[in-house]
C-alpha cells in the first residue's frame, strides 16, 4: 500500500502544480516518475516500477486505443487533406530525420528509422484536450487536426505490430470476420444501458476480447483494442461508451507517464537530445502548415491545424517501450518539454494568427476548400441551429409552413437531411470562421436547437454580434442555462421538461 500511495500522492501532487502553472497534467506525471526514481532510496522503494505498475500502464495504453477506434469515422477520414496530409508529413519527417539521427548518434539505421517513426507523431491527448477547451473539435480545422493524428496512430499500431517480432497464428484470420459481429456488439451495447454495465461492457471489448483476445492468435493487444474500438464507432451510443471510459482511461495512463519516469532519470545525453528536438519543432508545424495549404485550406485553417500538431507524441512513446526501451527516458523528455512549449502557444492561436496573418496569407492557393466556402442562407425565413430530435421535429413541423434552411456540425446528420430532401447545410455555431463567412440572407428568425448550451450562448452572441435583429429563440434543461442564453441575446428561451410537461397535459385535456 505504501508503493501505491506514494506513486499517487506524487502524480496528483506534480499534477496540480503542472496544471496551475497552465501545463498539462502529463507533464507532471512524467515529472512525479522521475521524482520518484531520484527519492526511490529515501523513500524505501523499489529502483524501478513494480509489475503491477506496468500492467497499469498497459491497461492504460489499451483504453487509449479503444477510445480512438471509438472516434474513427471514415467519412472524416476519407479526406485528402486529411490522408495526404497525415502520410506526406509522416513520410518526409522519417525521410529527412533517419538520415540525421544515424549520422549525429551513431546509431543503427534499424534505430535511426524507429527514432525517427517515433518523433514523427503529434500528441493526440494534448491536441484533443487543447482543441477541447477552445471548443474547436468540431470546427474545420479542428476535425483535419484530430483526422491526421488517427491516421498517425494507425501508422503507430503498424509499426508495433512490424516491430514486436510476433508471428500471428493460422487463427488470425479470423479477424477479417470481425465485422460480421457488429449487429450482435450493437445489440449488447443497446442492452447495457447506462451505467455499470456500459464500463464493464467497453472494458470487456478493450482489455478482454480486443487486447487478450488478439495476443492469443499472436496479434498486437494494442490493435486489437483499436479494432474493437472501431467496430462500435459507427453505434449512435458510441460517444457515451467513450465518455464512460474517460476518467478510467486517464487514470491508467497516469501508470504509463509513472512508470516511464520511475524507470530511469535523463542524463545530459537526454537533455541534448530532448533540447535539439524541440528545437525542430517550428520545422515540423512549417512542413504541416505548407503540406495542408497545397492541398487548398486557407492560411488560417492551415496554421491553427499545424499549430495543435506541433509537439511530440504519447505515441511514440508507446512505440519505443516496444521497440526502443533504451531510448524510451530521451524521449520521454523530449515529449514532455514539447507539450511545456506548444500547450500555452495554442492557447493563443488566434491572436498569433491575426500577427502572422500577412505573411501568411500570401501562401494560400487561389481556390478555396469545399468546406471553408461561405455560407450564405438565401431566401429562407427561419434558421434552425442543431438537427437533433429537436431541432428536426422543429423542421418537420415548419417546413409546409415557411421557407427554412437548417445547419448542423455533424456531416452524417447533414446528409441523411438531405436524402429527405431538407434544406441543410454543415456549420459549427462554436466555429468564428463559419460566423465571419456568414450571409444571413433573408432569414427573421433564428431556432436554437443545439445540444450543448456553450454553443447556444455563442450563436445567440455571434448573431446579435452581427447585427441581426430578428427572433431567437433556443431551449434548454436548466433555468440558469435559460438565463445565460437570454443574456447573450436570445429573446426566449423555453424549458424542454417543463414544455413537454405542458405538451402531455394538452393531449391528455383533448382527448377528455
Amino acid at each position: 500500500m505504501l508503493l501505491e500511495a506514494v506513486w499517487i500522492g506524487f502524480a496528483f501532487s506534480i499534477g496540480l502544480l503542472m496544471r496551475f502553472a497552465g501545463l498539462p497534467s502529463l507533464v507532471g506525471y512524467l515529472a512525479a516518475g522521475f521524482a520518484i526514481s531520484t527519492f526511490s532510496t529515501d523513500l524505501g522503494l523499489p529502483a524501478e516500477s513494480s509489475a503491477v505498475l506496468e500492467h497499469v500502464a498497459h491497461i492504460g495504453v489499451l483504453l487509449l486505443l479503444f477510445s480512438v477506434g471509438l472516434k474513427l469515422n471514415l467519412r472524416n477520414l476519407v479526406q485528402a487533406e486529411v490522408i495526404g496530409g497525415g502520410l506526406l508529413h509522416f513520410g518526409l519527417s522519417v525521410l529527412f530525420l533517419a538520415p540525421a539521427l544515424y549520422l549525429l548518434l551513431s546509431v543503427s539505421v534499424f534505430t535511426a528509422v524507429m527514432l525517427a517513426t517515433a518523433l514523427a507523431f503529434s500528441s493526440t491527448v494534448l491536441a484533443a484536450k487543447v482543441l477541447e477547451e477552445k471548443r474547436e473539435l468540431r470546427a474545420f480545422h479542428g476535425r483535419v487536426t484530430v483526422g491526421i493524428l488517427i491516421i498517425q496512430d494507425l501508422i503507430a499500431l503498424v509499426v508495433i505490430s512490424f516491430a514486436s517480432g510476433t508471428t500471428p497464428s493460422p487463427w488470425a484470420l479470423l479477424v477479417f470476420a470481425l465485422p460480421l459481429t457488429r449487429p450482435i456488439l450493437y445489440r449488447l451495447l443497446d442492452a447495457s444501458g447506462h451505467e455499470d454495465l456500459l464500463v464493464l461492457f467497453g472494458l470487456l471489448l478493450a482489455l478482454g476480447i480486443g487486447g487478450y483476445g488478439f495476443e492469443l492468435v499472436g496479434l498486437s493487444s494494442e490493435l486489437g483494442a483499436l479494432v474493437f474500438g472501431a467496430l462500435l464507432a459507427k453505434h449512435r451510443r458510441a460517444g457515451e461508451v467513450a465518455k464512460s471510459l474517460w476518467s478510467i482511461k486517464e487514470f491508467f495512463l497516469v501508470g504509463f507517464f509513472l512508470q516511464i519516469g520511475i524507470n530511469g532519470l535523463p542524463d545530459k545525453d537526454a537533455w541534448v537530445f530532448a533540447l535539439i528536438m524541440i528545437a525542430l519543432l517550428p520545422l515540423k508545424g512549417a512542413l504541416f502548415f505548407f503540406l495542408l495549404v497545397g492541398f487548398k485550406l486557407r492560411a488560417r485553417s492551415a496554421f491553427l491545424s499545424s499549430l495543435s500538431l506541433s509537439n511530440y507524441s504519447e505515441f511514440g512513446l508507446i512505440v519505443a517501450s516496444i521497440v526502443l526501451p533504451e531510448w524510451l527516458v530521451p524521449l520521454a523528455l523530449t515529449a514532455a518539454l514539447s507539450f511545456v512549449v506548444s500547450a500555452p502557444i495554442n492557447r493563443f492561436a488566434h491572436p498569433l494568427y491575426e500577427r502572422l496573418a500577412g505573411r501568411l496569407i500570401p501562401f494560400e492557393r487561389d481556390t478555396r476548400h469545399p468546406d471553408e466556402q461561405p455560407v450564405s442562407l438565401g431566401d429562407a425565413q427561419v434558421l434552425i441551429m442543431g438537427l437533433g430530435r429537436t431541432g428536426s421535429a422543429a423542421y418537420d413541423h415548419l417546413k409546409d409552413k415557411c421557407r427554412l434552411v437548417g445547419l448542423d456540425s455533424d456531416p452524417a446528420r447533414v446528409e441523411l437531411h438531405n436524402l429527405l430532401g431538407h434544406n441543410v447545410f454543415f456549420a459549427d455555431a462554436e466555429d468564428q470562421v463559419f460566423w465571419q463567412s456568414l450571409d444571413m440572407g433573408s432569414v427573421r428568425a433564428v431556432i436554437l436547437t443545439i445540444n450543448e448550451t456553450e454553443a447556444k450562448i455563442i450563436a445567440a452572441t455571434k448573431l446579435r454580434q452581427r447585427g441581426f435583429d430578428g427572433l431567437i429563440v433556443s431551449h434548454s434543461m436548466h433555468d440558469d442555462d435559460a438565463a445565460k442564453i437570454v443574456r447573450a441575446g436570445a429573446d426566449q428561451t423555453y424549458l424542454t421538461m417543463s414544455e413537454a410537461g405542458v405538451g402531455l397535459a394538452e393531449h391528455v385535456h383533448q382527448k377528455l
